[in-house]
């Protein structure tokens, strides 16, 4: 049943409800109040009832955690939205923030900071004038009507996170099926062969798929194709020490390193010409 109506709490607002009216928004262009809901609402599978009600109903689009156990998993009305939508796991591990957020809706800014391992005041520091004004401006209204600024904003906020997460594990997806780990003297290289089916950012999943399957520290540079030519880019992984690109600034195929010798460009395509450049860069 589609939705026609996104019901959360009135009052202060935290950014899990807001980031979960955020995501409704962005698959339904329906009106956001912010009010109790009564028995009837919770009934009502077309009203999305948002970080209120007391139940987590997804059937029936009710997404609350106040009901929860205090040594439930740290879950707030923003997971529950994202589970329902079925990008839960995948923002887990695409969005660092997500984790925190969860700890600190559910367990308060004291209890975070130490899971964090920082002192509170540290927290404070890390607040944006844009969250201050987005959740202050969304708590003072009562009902959003699409086409008005400040729902146009919350559902641009859900269409980017929805966008980032889905099109972040299909570039992942493109890397697994693609990628290619070659040995050079010993270190872990992954290359990323050029095909037909490539994005636009052909790298772009690579940093996340190594971590995926566990070698984010292991794979000492990357080798991929260069968006701006039909060459490939050279580059160290998390700044490893073990390559320096200046190495080959003076190589005829090579028209781009930097001058701190973590990124270089080759028009070379061959894979053993590549793999020299590798072993001429390697330090």
């Amino acid at each position: 049943m589609s939705i026609s109506l996104i019901l959360t709490h009135p009052g202060g607002s935290h950014k899990d409800e807001l980031l979960a009216c955020c995501l409704l928004a962005a698959v339904n262009r329906v009106p956001i109040v912010r009010r109790e809901p009564t028995p009837e609402d919770l009934a009502d599978a077309s009203i999305a009832v948002v970080d209120v009600g007391g139940e987590h109903a997804p059937d029936r689009n009710n997404f609350d955690h106040h009901q929860f156990p205090a040594d439930h998993p740290p879950v707030c009305a923003l997971s529950l939205v994202l589970q329902h939508l079925g990008v839960y796991e995948d923002a887990r591990q695409f969005c660092d923030w997500l984790e925190p957020a969860e700890w600190f809706d559910t367990r308060g800014p004291n209890v975070t900071a130490k899971w964090l391992g920082v002192d509170r005041g540290t927290m404070s520091k890390l607040t944006s004038p844009i969250d201050m004004t987005v959740l202050r401006r969304f708590a003072k209204i009562k009902r959003l009507e699409p086409g008005e600024p400040l729902w146009e904003i919350l559902s641009y906020i859900g269409q980017d996170l929805l966008e980032y997460v889905r099109d972040l594990r299909s570039k992942i997806d493109f890397v697994a099926q693609n990628a290619e780990l070659w040995i050079d003297d010993g270190n872990e290289i992954l290359f990323l062969p050029r095909t037909e089916s490539m994005s636009d950012e052909p790298s772009a999943g690579i940093g996340r798929y190594l971590e995926s399957i566990g070698k984010s520290s292991a794979v000492a540079a990357l080798v991929y194709p260069d968006r701006r030519g039909s060459g490939y880019g050279l580059s160290r992984h998390n700044d490893d020490p073990r390559y320096d690109f200046t190495r080959i600034e003076k190589e005829p195929d090579v028209h781009f390193a930097h001058a701190r010798g973590f990124v270089a460009k080759t028009s070379a395509a061959e894979q053993d010409r590549i793999r020299a450049l590798l072993a001429l860069a390697r330090v």
